[in-house]
């Protein structure tokens, strides 16, 4: 009987598990649907929308806010990692996650395509854009990419293996306002590319001011 319990519990626990996994991605929402993509086993895969990107002004002169994203929203502190995995083709071919409160205040970060090399690529943008990058000596088989939003920073962090982590960027984000947290990618210049997101986490911090209330009001 004791057996049947536990085998009961864990293929409930499992069959649970399973089911929390696919609502999250699955209940995520659409900004810029691109005409082809699919939800299989906890990832996502896209042909990424063809002449689209994330930019706003600086350097170049123009605006552009029509790239796929697919995200939730998040009014906490928070850890969110994915693993990713691009086809790339075409110069500033990208992809990786995105943050973002509004049209003028977003932090994308990933893989990006440029000039036949593959660059750690960092955007952040308030009012108008900046852009930082770490080249790679090749391209990589797959990159995880993770980010802390702790109070009024989001650190970012890539690595190659899902155990060691390296920050590529510590980046400003306005504090107690909700964020639009996901998945993005662009394809400013070429014919669209095939992007995979695997492994899609976010996890809920503890508000770090709260914690430090506590514990001098115990």
């Amino acid at each position: 009987m004791k057996k049947l319990l536990l085998a009961t519990s864990l293929s409930f626990m499992t069959g649970f598990m399973h089911y929390f996994s696919a609502q999250r991605l699955e209940k995520m929402n659409w900004f810029n649907e691109p005409e082809k993509w699919e939800i299989k086993d906890n990832s996502l895969s896209m042909f990424v929308t063809p002449q689209s990107d994330y930019w706003r002004i600086s350097h170049y002169g123009f605006t552009v806010d029509d790239a796929p994203f697919y995200y939730s929203t998040y009014g906490g502190e928070f850890e969110v990692k994915v693993k990713i995995t691009g086809d790339y083709k075409a110069r500033f071919d990208q992809m990786g996650l995105m943050l973002r409160t509004d049209h003028q205040n977003y932090i994308k970060f990933g893989i990006e395509y440029v000039d036949g090399k593959y660059n750690l690529s960092t955007v952040v943008t308030h009012t108008t854009s900046d852009w930082s990058v770490i080249e790679l000596k090749e391209k990589p088989q797959a990159v995880w990419i993770k980010a802390i939003r702790r109070l009024d920073a989001v650190e970012i962090f890539y690595s190659f293996d899902d155990k060691n982590y390296i920050m590529m960027r510590n980046a400003h984000l306005q504090d107690n306002i909700p964020v639009m947290v996901g998945l993005m990618a662009a394809c400013p210049d070429g014919n669209g590319f095939n992007a995979k997101f695997e492994h899609f986490q976010i996890k809920h911090l503890p508000d770090q001011r709260r914690l430090e209330w506590l514990n001098k009001n115990k």
